[in-house]
């Protein structure tokens, strides 16, 4: 009894903390087993400025998963776009690596490199074009015309919200949860 009411209070303060249901907790709970190997933590991808992996337990990995969201549909416009700043912060975050509140030409490169090292049909060379043309774009979206011998610095937060400006990412950016019987028929 008291490791069953230990578990159900663990879960009512997750819920509370990340907004999901108890269901929806226990569906990601099951995911999270099967990413981590039935481990206590997911080893992360990405290295940390010791070089170390990072390791994410459940309620880390909940707590990531809860940037992802739908919006609810009681929200009034300012709860929206609070929840879209806060979605962008979490993505801006992802990309600033050094936390130095500027996404470099360097940083967005090493995500862009690192998000298509998957594909074998997309070189090294390929990925950095693409991360130098995004981030000319991004400049020219939040300096305008540059001089030739100007200069750009990289990415700040308040940029980073006027390139996503007219993009829904209301609805791209969000965790959908599927009906797990139906899936199961399906395999």
């Amino acid at each position: 009894m008291g490791a069953a009411h230990s578990a159900s209070e663990e879960v009512r303060e997750l819920v509370g903390k990340t907004g999901f249901s108890s269901d929806q907790i226990e569906q990601l709970h099951r995911r999270f087993k099967q990413l981590s190997g039935d481990q206590p933590t997911i080893r992360n991808l990405r290295k940390g400025p010791s070089g170390l992996a990072d390791e994410i337990s459940f309620e880390d990995f909940l707590t990531i998963m809860a940037y992802f969201q739908p919006i609810d549909t009681a929200m009034d416009e300012e709860q929206v776009q609070l929840c879209r700043r806060e979605k962008l912060r979490f993505l801006f975050h992802m990309y600033d690596s050094d936390s130095d509140g500027r996404i470099t030409l360097e940083e967005y490169r090493n995500v862009v490199e690192e998000l298509l090292s998957g594909n074998p049909h997309i070189e090294k060379d390929s990925a950095r074009s693409i991360a130098d043309g995004a981030m000319m774009e991004a400049a020219s979206i939040c300096v305008g015309q540059m001089e030739p011998d100007q200069v750009y610095e990289g990415i700040t937060f308040d940029d980073f919200l006027k390139i996503w400006q007219g993009i829904d990412i209301e609805t791209k950016m969000h965790v959908r949860f599927l009906n797990m019987e139906t899936m199961a028929l399906c395999h």
